[in-house]
């Protein structure tokens, strides 16, 4: 018997040493995790002002990532490029995005294969509303991006196909617009949001 007790401890640390986000705020398996997105102190006042959140859920402790990002604040016109958004290493913004280091990429890979690349996002009215799912970052384990930070850049992602050392770290996707720090949340911005996105996915 006291030897099972010892095993269920052994358990119950190594599950917290590889999933070290608590499981107090879960709901059914599932952790919410926000980002609430605010314009660079280090942008011009004529560039885009960007809020809203970047929203993620993910199924402990073995589910893949899914996200909602849920942005406003880009310019109303129609001929809009995309717009690189990234997870940063750092959850620092004392000096605006700038401070939130490079690209988080923990396997020291090229971009775009880190695991918070999540691509191009094309502003439509003004705003981008986008559900993604089985996304490659985590919010459990080693590897988390809890406190780390989401950047909305000013360009296009080139996906790495730029042929120079720039575009193999950060895609060539220019000036930090806005960025947040993700920290864990309840279920109710997710609910909340999640059937504008989706709704809009329909259409």
């Amino acid at each position: 018997e006291s030897l099972h007790e010892i095993q269920k401890q052994v358990n119950d640390l190594w599950q917290s040493l590889l999933y070290p986000v608590t499981r107090g705020n879960e709901t059914d398996g599932m952790i919410y995790a926000t980002c609430e997105m605010k314009p660079s102190s280090k942008i011009d006042a004529d560039k885009p002002q960007v809020t809203g959140q970047v929203l993620f859920r993910q199924y402990y402790s073995y589910g893949r990532l899914e996200a909602i990002f849920y942005l406003d604040g880009f310019p109303l016109d129609s001929n809009q490029s995309s717009r690189a958004i990234h997870i940063h290493e750092l959850g620092d913004l004392s000096n605006g995005c700038d401070s939130t280091g490079g690209h988080y990429n923990p396997f020291r890979v090229n971009h775009p294969r880190h695991p918070g690349d999540f691509g191009n996002f094309l502003p439509r009215e003004g705003k981008i509303r986008k559900y993604k799912t089985n996304l490659f970052a985590t919010i459990f384990g080693p590897y988390s991006i809890m406190g780390r930070s989401v950047v909305i850049h000013e360009q296009e992602d080139d996906m790495g196909k730029g042929n120079n050392k720039a575009s193999l770290e950060n895609g060539n996707a220019g000036k930090r617009l806005a960025c947040c720090v993700i920290g864990i949340c309840n279920k109710n911005l997710w609910e909340e949001k999640l059937p504008e996105v989706t709704d809009k996915k329909k259409r």
